[in-house]
């Protein structure tokens, strides 16, 4: 028997680029998600959704199934925000969320809102065990994912 596992993530940082340079990096689904961890693929699906296909989760000795999960993107130039709402019924996750552009003295003050929900195919019972790393694990991608997207930014 499964278990679902229900993530939600806010990260903040400012960035010496300007709001529309932040944006254009931003809303441009593949080159922002080539800055995300363990991407094994990301599937144009057409209309601006995109399937996602992560490398599998390891923890410890163990390898979790694999994530995969659909999101459609809209982008809004005028309000500075890129948002994602999940495809039903593709993989065994769903995420939806967004990113919050605006000007600052010094560039752009940028914000990431995520919600994530993933089915695991593990007995129940690990769920307490279980739960707690994997959005741990979670969490540092998305750590690892504002750096990346820092780090290019730094360089716009």
């Amino acid at each position: 028997m499964s278990f679902t596992v229900n993530i939600s993530v806010s990260r903040q940082f400012e960035s010496p680029a300007l709001p529309d340079k932040v944006f254009e990096l931003l809303a441009d689904v593949p080159r922002s998600a080539a800055h995300f961890p363990d991407v094994e693929k990301l599937e144009d699906l057409g209309g601006n959704s995109f399937r996602w296909v992560m490398e599998k989760i390891g923890i410890g000795d163990y390898t979790l199934q694999q994530t995969i999960y659909a999101s459609t993107y809209r982008s809004d130039p005028e309000q500075l925000r890129v948002d994602w709402v999940p495809v039903a019924g593709v993989g065994n996750a769903s995420v939806e969320g967004g990113w919050t552009l605006s000007p600052a003295a010094a560039g752009t003050k940028v914000r990431l809102d995520t919600k994530g929900r993933l089915d695991v195919d593990f007995p129940g019972f690990l769920q307490f065990l279980l739960s707690p790393l994997i959005e741990m694990a979670f969490a540092q991608k998305i750590d690892r994912y504002i750096s990346n997207i820092a780090e290019t930014l730094r360089k716009m």
